[in-house]
């Protein structure tokens, strides 16, 4: 596509929200469907997206969702989150002061999630990655596990079976994250306080990960 072409241009920006509007998972067929765009279209311009990083193939490769340059514009746009209240941050400035390692904040709202007191002396390594690839990062997982209820495999299974969620490698080689969930008092989802370290204290967390949860607990009334 080029400046002189005005159709494929405006062909792909609806294209592009009509996957924002319907969501992550939406095959080319829906979309061709949808917006009333011949087959061959449809798969041009989705491929012409994907290739651009506008949108990426599912897990699956049945479907598309939003990519990293639509969470990066978006974050560009968006003002910066408030930082939480003065007695989260105190207990979080204990969590930090005893674990070595990362220590974030992070929000789920809206069906995402959002870092909102990120770890000033070790901040995440690449949050463009995190934001888009939710099945990437500890964090993430978190998400995915609430949005997955019933559904078996086996990142999902070693959550149900610990209460938190863990990952390695997928993000930074060498290193990993656990991701405690902070729920409100009808048990939703509401935050996570998550540890990013070695990949070697992440596989053997001992006590880190007794410390964060009871983290978590002191955090939850605070952020319900």
């Amino acid at each position: 596509m080029h400046a002189r072409q005005p159709k494929a241009i405006h062909s792909a920006l609806t294209v592009l929200e009509e996957v924002a509007r319907c969501g992550a998972g939406i095959t080319a067929r829906q979309i061709s469907d949808n917006l009333g765009l011949p087959r061959a279209t449809a798969y041009r311009l989705l491929n012409v997206l994907v290739q651009d990083e506008y949108l990426v193939r599912t897990p699956d490769l049945s479907g598309f969702a939003l990519g990293r340059k639509v969470v990066e514009l978006a974050n560009l746009v968006t003002p910066p989150t408030a930082r939480p209240p003065e007695a989260v941050r105190a207990i979080l400035d204990r969590l930090r002061g005893g674990i070595r390692g990362g220590i974030h904040l992070v929000r789920y709202e809206h069906d995402g999630l959002r870092v909102i007191d990120p770890d000033p002396d070790f901040p995440p390594s690449d949050r463009a990655v995190i934001l888009a690839r939710l099945d990437a990062s500890a964090m993430g997982r978190l998400l995915v596990n609430e949005r997955s209820r019933g559904a078996a495999s086996a990142v999902l299974g070693q959550i149900h079976a610990s209460g938190y969620a863990s990952q390695v490698d997928e993000i930074t080689a060498g290193y990993g994250c656990i991701a405690i969930p902070i729920r409100d008092r009808a048990g939703q989802l509401v935050a996570g306080l998550c540890l990013c370290a070695p990949r070697e204290r992440i596989e053997h967390p001992d006590d880190l990960v007794a410390v964060l949860r009871r983290g978590a607990e002191e955090l939850a009334p605070l952020l319900a």
